[in-house]
């Protein structure tokens, strides 16, 4: 049975080329390991690509990260494992999910990627992973209050 964090399904191909891009990546820049640290790259915007395994036990480890990544506008796969997902980025021990920060020499695999998993060209704007979008200013509120009156430090009292 599927677990409930995967909201879609992935081919094995699809799978093996998200290992090799891994690969890639690793070696030409920035990846966050853990699920710890894929939520916070994926807050702070610093993330372009996320891979979940689909394996995690207990799935509360990873279940806000497809839905984290749908508001922020950054694109997601899924692999089968998460032991082959640690191996992929050099790690002797299984990794729950993976954040790619700076695509580098794999921008071209991750492209590919995500127009599969997408179903969209690779041309398309779509297969482009999106920064999220910053929000409106809004005016300040007018206060119908009067401002409250300056307080004075109490005075120290003096004895006699």
């Amino acid at each position: 049975m599927a677990k409930s964090y995967v909201k879609f399904e992935v081919s094995n191909e699809v799978a093996s080329k998200t290992y090799e891009a891994l690969q890639m990546a690793r070696q030409s820049g920035p990846i966050r390991k853990g699920a710890n640290e894929v939520t916070k790259s994926v807050e702070r915007g610093l993330a372009s690509f996320v891979v979940i395994a689909t394996d995690v036990e207990p799935e509360e480890v990873v279940m806000h990260i497809p839905t984290l990544c749908e508001q922020k506008k950054v694109a997601f796969t899924y692999v089968p494992s998460k032991l082959e997902l640690g191996k992929a980025i050099g790690m002797s021990v299984p990794c729950a999910a993976i954040a790619v920060e700076n695509q580098g020499n794999a921008s071209t695999a991750i492209k590919e990627i995500i127009s599969k998993v997408t179903g969209t060209s690779s041309g398309s704007s779509k297969a482009q992973p999106a920064k999220a979008e910053q929000p409106s200013e809004k005016k300040p509120a007018k206060a119908s209050a009067k401002p409250k009156a300056e307080q004075k430090p109490a005075e120290p009292v003096q004895q006699e």
